[in-house]
C-alpha cells in the first residue's frame, strides 16, 4: 500500500440566503461569484457531503474511502476505534453577508436520543471583520426559560443576548446549549463536531428563497439552552511568533495557532492524530518524508495522516496557520 501524503480536498460550497462573495473574492474559492454562497465545508465526512480528495495518488477518492482502507494511519489508532470510518470533524469558512438565525445546538446525549446523531460543539476564529461586526454568544444576564420566553414571543429576544464586537483574531468556543448567531460583514473559520444539527431559534422575520418563514425548533431548543451567564465568552489567548500556541482544548479537539517566518520542524509522535492546517495568512510548504513538499496557499485547508509524524513547515513571508486535532 502506496505511503499516505499531506492531503487536500476539494470544497464542498453551500449558498446560503445570509451568504456574499467573501470565499471567492477574499480566500480566492473557485465558487460561483453570482450565488450568494456562505460556507465553504472544507473537510466534511458528513451525510451525502464526503469531501473528494484532489491532489495526488488518492485524488477522487473521498474521505470515507480513505479513512476505511487507511485506517489509524490516517486519523490514529484511538480515533479510528472510536469513530470508525466516520471522520469526526467537519471544517467550514463561513461568509456573514447578513445575519444569520439565532440558533443552539444539543449536546451528544440529547443528539442521540433524538436524531441518533451527535451533538455539536463548535468554535470560530474570525478571518475578517467588517467595521461594527458583531457576533450573538450566549446572555446577557441571569434569566428564567419563563422570562426567556416572553422576550422570544415578544420580538425581545436580542436584549436578553451577549452581544460581542469583532476584530480579526478573536475566538469564540460554541459549546452545545449557548445560544449564538453570525452577524453581517464576518468572515470565519469554524471547527466544530461531525454534526449538522441546529434549532433554529429566531430568524429576523425574513423569508426563505421559497417564499416562507424557514422552519424555528423553539420546543427542542428550550429542552438544550444553557441559561447560564459566564463572565467571559471571548477566547482568550496568545501567540509568539514561531511557536505553536494554544487557542483551546475540549474533548472533540485541539486548536492551535502558529504565527511564523522561519521554518518549523513539528514532531507529533506524542499525538496520536491527524492534524488539519488551515492557513488563514500568507502561504507555506510541508517538508515531508524527507524531501516531498506540498504547497499551501491562502484559504486552503490541508489533512496531515496521522502516520506522517516528523514534518518541516517552510514558511512564504509571514504566515499563519490554525493547527487542529484530537488530544
Amino acid at each position: 500500500m502506496k505511503k499516505l501524503y499531506p492531503l487536500k480536498f476539494s470544497p464542498i460550497y453551500k449558498e446560503k440566503i445570509w451568504g456574499g462573495n467573501k470565499l471567492k473574492k477574499i480566500l480566492n474559492k473557485n465558487c460561483d461569484e453570482q450565488k450568494d454562497i456562505g460556507e465553504s465545508w472544507e473537510i466534511s465526512a458528513h451525510g451525502d457531503d464526503i469531501s473528494i480528495v484532489s491532489n495526488g495518488f488518492l485524488a477522487e477518492n473521498n474521505l470515507n474511502e480513505i479513512t476505511e482502507i487507511y485506517m489509524g494511519d490516517l486519523v490514529g489508532d484511538k480515533i479510528y476505534e472510536l469513530y470508525g470510518n466516520e471522520f469526526p470533524l467537519l471544517i467550514k469558512f463561513i461568509d456573514a453577508n447578513d445575519d444569520l438565525s439565532i440558533q443552539v445546538h444539543p449536546d451528544n446525549d440529547y443528539a442521540e436520543e433524538h436524531h441518533q446523531s451527535k451533538g455539536k460543539t463548535e468554535m470560530w476564529y474570525i478571518v475578517q471583520a467588517g467595521k461594527d461586526a458583531e457576533l450573538i454568544t450566549g446572555f446577557s444576564k441571569e434569566l428564567s426559560k419563563a422570562e426567556y420566553v416572553t422576550a422570544l414571543n415578544s420580538g425581545k429576544l436580542k436584549d436578553i443576548l451577549n452581544v460581542e464586537k469583532l476584530s480579526k483574531g478573536d475566538s469564540f468556543f460554541i459549546p452545545p446549549g449557548r445560544v449564538h448567531a453570525i452577524g453581517p460583514n464576518v468572515l470565519l473559520a469554524e471547527i466544530q463536531q461531525t454534526s449538522d444539527l441546529t434549532y433554529r431559534i429566531y430568524d429576523w422575520g425574513r423569508l426563505g428563497s421559497d417564499g416562507k418563514p424557514r422552519e424555528l425548533h423553539t420546543k427542542q431548543a428550550l429542552d438544550v439552552i444553557d441559561f447560564k451567564v459566564y463572565k467571559s465568552y471571548k477566547t482568550d489567548y496568545k501567540h509568539q511568533l514561531n511557536k505553536t500556541s494554544n487557542i483551546l482544548t475540549c474533548p472533540y479537539f485541539t486548536t492551535n495557532i502558529l504565527e511564523f517566518d522561519a521554518p518549523l520542524d513539528k514532531d507529533y509522535n506524542l499525538i496520536d492524530s491527524f492534524v488539519i492546517y488551515i492557513c488563514i495568512e500568507g502561504r507555506f510548504e510541508i517538508k515531508y518524508n524527507k524531501n516531498d513538499i506540498e504547497a499551501v496557499e491562502y484559504g486552503e485547508t490541508i489533512l496531515l495522516p496521522a502516520a506522517l509524524k516528523n514534518i518541516r513547515l517552510i514558511p512564504q513571508g509571514k504566515t499563519k496557520l490554525l493547527e487542529v486535532y484530537i488530544s
